[in-house]
């Protein structure tokens, strides 16, 4: 039997990731509002470690008040750090141009800021917190380098995707099929991560 996991994310864009690149793996997988959860987790940590965890800990207390034992539960934290604007905007990522803003928005904001900036470094970052009955929460890496654009490309992804290009590639993530992003993506490297070390588990 597929081991069942709850995605604990009402982020569509991130769902999709999560399934195209879980496919084939020995999960069956969920997303939180299938579930039945549909509560704004407030992420207040200041790193993407605490805020997964928060998810993810949301996320399973949930499914344990429900009766709906052993199923596993992921959450992923990530973001877009940009070394000329000090490593932001990071945490904030999703909030950047405000609670309920787009992405085209929170792009548009970002390329804003980095007008004139010959400095175009950035990278992607996801973690992922995975907790399990019984176990104390496990968390996996991951990143992607790469430099931010001058002008969106592309309207392929999620998010900062069209104004991000990764190191040695000459199109944006929103240039990208989803299967090339997966490869090369922060949450993609993350996921692989977790699945390298849970492998003998899921065989």
């Amino acid at each position: 039997m597929p081991q069942a996991v709850v995605i604990a994310t009402g982020n569509p864009g991130k769902v999709n990731e999560f399934c195209a690149i879980l496919k084939g793996s020995a999960f069956s997988f969920f997303a939180s509002k299938e579930m039945g959860f549909s509560e704004e987790v407030e992420e207040n940590a200041t790193t993407f470690r605490g805020n997964a965890e928060l998810k993810a800990k949301a996320v399973f207390d949930y499914m344990a008040s429900e009766g709906k034992d052993g199923y596993w539960v992921i959450a992923d934290d990530s973001g877009l750090e940009v070394e000329a604007l000090d490593g932001r905007p990071g945490v904030f990522s999703a909030r950047y141009a405000g609670e309920n803003a787009t992405g085209v928005q929170r792009y548009t904001k970002l390329l804003k800021e980095m007008e004139g900036k010959a400095n175009r470094n950035a990278r992607f970052v996801c973690c992922l917190c995975l907790i399990k009955p019984s176990n104390s929460p496990e968390f996996f890496e991951g990143e992607c380098r790469g430099s931010i654009l001058t002008e969106a490309r592309g309207s392929g992804g999620f998010g900062y995707d069209p104004v991000f290009i990764p190191e040695g590639h000459s199109r944006s993530f929103g240039e990208m099929s989803e299967e090339e992003k997966n490869v090369l993506s922060h949450r993609g490297k993350a996921i692989k991560n977790m699945l390298a070390k849970l492998g003998d588990t899921l065989a």
